[in-house]
């Protein structure tokens, strides 16, 4: 699974307006509805499944990175967001650090299985070195998606 198959320039947000945990997942689908990959009338049915989530558990993983996700019967494929907080978000991350980087995602209902590995894949390549940083310096939607694409490209066909 490669992460940059999934996104698209109009799928980052560089800069999050939200200053907190909850606006940020907001944010997020709301860019999703825009963008045609959620329909504006299952939006509610999404934002309910990521509070669902949410309330069970923070997917603020640690090391200022969020991986909010969900199930939906309405989704065909794997859909996937990125947003940037420059400043930080609170997430009630397990290190109890600021969230920079959310990685928001839904998976089919009937293809629930992917959700592991979709999980492995944001977590792959959130580890690669030098990753985070270059995320932080980039300018711009067009600069981030381009350093989910190198990293793909490195990897000449492994999952990430």
């Amino acid at each position: 699974m490669h992460l940059a198959r999934l996104l698209s320039c109009e799928q980052i947000i560089p800069s999050l307006t939200a200053t907190e945990h909850w606006e940020a997942i907001v944010e997020l689908v709301e860019r999703l509805v825009a963008c045609g990959k959620v329909c504006p009338e299952d939006k509610d049915e999404v934002i309910r499944g990521l509070r669902a989530r949410e309330e069970s558990m923070s997917t603020g993983i640690g090391y200022g990175v969020a991986i909010p996700h969900t199930v939906s019967s309405r989704a065909k494929e794997v859909i996937v967001a990125f947003g940037r907080a420059p400043k930080g978000i609170e997430f009630d991350s397990l290190d109890a650090r600021p969230v920079r980087f959310i990685v928001l995602f839904i998976v089919p209902a009937e293809k629930y299985h992917l959700h592991l590995r979709t999980l492995a894949a944001i977590a792959k390549f959130l580890n690669e070195p030098g990753i985070s940083d270059r995320l932080a310096l980039a300018a711009d939607a067009r600069e981030i998606y381009t350093i989910f694409q190198s990293t793909a490209v490195r990897h000449h066909g492994q999952d990430v």
